[in-house]
């Protein structure tokens, strides 16, 4: 029987926001959300927090999260890589007998991530064609119609585009930063979460947003309660029509 298992990567140490993992985010904890996201997808046979903090083990086990084994000092540093932590994670885990066949990373401030979005990237992977799936969301404004400046100076980054009409540019993504569905065995293999078969689930930009100093965490709080009356609102609608 295959397996699936839900990484949550939620170190401690935080430098531009003190205590971001666990700090209220609309009146909750922010991690307890990607918790919460993926035992509502129902299609996990381990949920787990990787981390190197008591307090964060603490409340992630409050939360639901397990906490098997404590994440190593080589990858809780400011620069441990996503793939290191998945890597350590799922050596540990085989170390005492559990295979997983997919895998999916959640980062701890996502706030955004639903249990229909986990449902829908791992229905995705598991079609067999993909080595992984990632949310992505389309750029607000053309990067190929971007500037650099220079001495002060605004010079057109690319200059074909520049007499172009915004339409006839090609949309662009980026990746939301929010959660990754991969094979293991492929992941393993390459130590890589995006390959050359990583298909994307586009997410509305609505619902993105980095949060890496206190404006981001203030717009993420307003992006989400908004998100959260139209989803309100939908439903009521819905119910109305039944």
């Amino acid at each position: 029987m295959e397996q699936r298992i839900a990484v949550i990567t939620a170190r401690g140490g935080s430098k531009r926001i003190p205590g971001k993992n666990i700090r209220s985010f609309c009146g909750k904890p922010i991690l307890a959300y990607s918790i919460e996201a993926a035992q509502e997808a129902e299609i996990f046979d381990e949920i787990m927090v990787s981390t190197e903090d008591s307090e964060i083990a603490e409340l992630a086990e409050y939360y639901g999260a397990k906490i098997p084994f404590l994440r190593s000092k080589e990858n809780a540093g400011d620069y441990a890589a996503t793939a290191d932590v998945l890597t350590e994670v799922l050596n540990r885990y085989q170390q005492c007998g559990r295979k997983f066949q997919y895998g999916c990373c959640i980062y701890p401030t996502a706030p955004f991530v639903t249990g229909k979005k986990l449902r829908s990237a791992m229905e995705l992977l598991e079609q067999g064609e993909a080595e992984s799936v990632i949310p992505v969301t389309a750029f607000s404004f053309p990067p190929l119609r971007g500037m650099y400046l220079e001495n002060g100076i605004a010079k057109y980054a690319f200059p074909e585009y520049e007499k172009r009409r915004s339409q006839d540019i090609p949309v662009m993504y980026h990746d939301c930063g929010q959660f990754y569905c991969f094979r293991v065995e492929e992941f393993l293999k390459h130590g890589a979460l995006v390959t050359e078969r990583t298909k994307a689930l586009v997410t509305p930009e609505l619902e993105v947003q980095d949060i890496d100093n206190e404006q981001d965490w203030k717009l993420a709080e307003m992006k989400f309660q908004l998100m959260r009356k139209e989803a309100f609102d939908g439903n009521w609608q819905e119910g109305k029509k039944a």
